[in-house]
C-alpha cells in the first residue's frame, strides 16, 4: 500500500517537476536573458537560501536567522521536551542552507558590475510569486498539520531542477561554467533533503484519505513553485505554456528510484 501510494505521489509530481525544469532550461536560451536578469535571479536565489521559509518546523523568520533564533529559544527545552537530535538536525540544516547561500552569493559577486556593491542578506527581497508560495506553505501547515508539513518537505527544491539544469551548462565555459559549478555545490544536499522528505512520508503510515490529501497539497504547491521559478527568471514561459504544463501537456521527469532506495 505504501509503495503504491509513493509511486502515485511521484507520478503526480513528476510532470510538474518537469515544468519547473523547463522554466530554467528555457531561460538559458531566452531572448529575455541579460546580465541584469542573471544578477536578478541570483539575488532571488540568495534570498531563498537565506530568508526563505515554509519547509521546516523552525524556519519561520528565515531559513538561516529564523531557525537560529527559534532553536536558541528552545535551548532550555533540549532533552526535556525537545530531543537533542532534533536540534542537531536543525543545526546541520542551517549549515547546509548557509553554504548554499555562499555558493550563489560568491557567484553573484563574480558576475556583478565592478562599481556595484557586493551582495549581502539585507539587500535581498522576495518577489510576488515567492511570497505566494510561502503563504501557501504556511496555509497548508496551519490547516493540515503534519500532512501539510510533509507536503512542504516533499516539494522542497522541486526535485533539484534548478540545480540539475544549471549543472547542464558545465561545458559552456565562462559565466555559464561558474553557474554550473555553483549548482553542483548545492545539488547533492538538495537531493538528500528531498529523499528525507519522502522517507518521512513513508514512516508516517498514512491512511488512504491522508494520501489523497497529500497529493492535492503537493500539486497545489508544485503549481506555485512553477510560478515562483518563472517569476524568478523574468518569465521565460508565457502564461499559455504554464497552463499547458498544469494540464499535464509535458513529458514527466524520470524519478531516480534506485538512488531513492524506495522500491528495493
Amino acid at each position: 500500500m505504501t509503495t503504491a501510494n509513493i509511486q502515485r505521489l511521484v507520478a503526480v509530481a513528476a510532470p510538474l517537476w518537469a515544468g519547473e525544469a523547463e522554466v530554467v532550461r528555457t531561460y538559458w536560451s531566452s531572448p529575455k536573458r541579460t546580465r541584469e536578469t542573471d544578477l536578478l535571479w541570483l539575488r532571488r536565489q540568495c534570498f531563498k537560501e537565506f530568508w526563505g521559509s515554509g519547509v521546516g518546523k523552525y524556519d519561520r523568520g528565515g531559513v538561516v536567522l529564523g531557525q537560529l533564533r527559534n532553536i536558541l529559544a528552545k535551548g532550555g527545552e533540549i532533552d526535556v521536551s525537545v530531543d537533542r537530535y532534533e536540534i542537531l538536525d536543525v543545526m546541520e540544516g542551517i549549515k547546509a542552507e548557509f553554504s548554499h547561500y555562499c555558493a550563489f552569493a560568491d557567484l553573484y559577486d563574480e558576475l556583478r558590475l565592478e562599481d556595484s556593491p557586493k551582495i549581502h542578506p539585507q539587500m535581498l527581497e522576495p518577489w510576488p510569486e515567492e511570497d505566494a508560495l510561502t503563504a501557501l506553505r504556511y496555509k497548508h501547515q496551519d490547516e493540515h498539520g503534519a500532512i501539510g508539513m510533509r507536503a512542504c518537505k516533499f516539494t522542497e527544491g522541486g526535485y533539484c531542477t534548478l540545480f540539475s539544469e544549471g549543472m547542464a551548462l558545465k561545458d559552456r565555459g565562462g559565466g555559464e561554467g561558474r553557474i554550473a559549478q555553483a549548482c553542483a555545490k548545492v545539488y547533492d544536499d538538495e537531493f538528500e533533503h528531498m529523499l528525507a522528505g519522502i522517507a518521512g512520508i513513508v514512516e508516517e503510515h498514512l491512511s488512504d484519505a491522508d494520501w489523497r490529501l497529500m497529493e492535492s497539497l503537493v500539486v497545489e504547491q508544485l503549481h506555485a513553485r512553477i510560478r515562483m521559478r518563472n517569476g524568478q527568471f523574468s518569465y521565460p514561459l508565457p502564461e499559455e505554456r504554464v497552463q499547458q504544463i498544469f494540464r499535464g501537456e509535458i513529458q514527466a521527469l524520470p524519478f531516480d528510484w534506485q538512488r531513492a532506495q524506495l522500491l528495493a
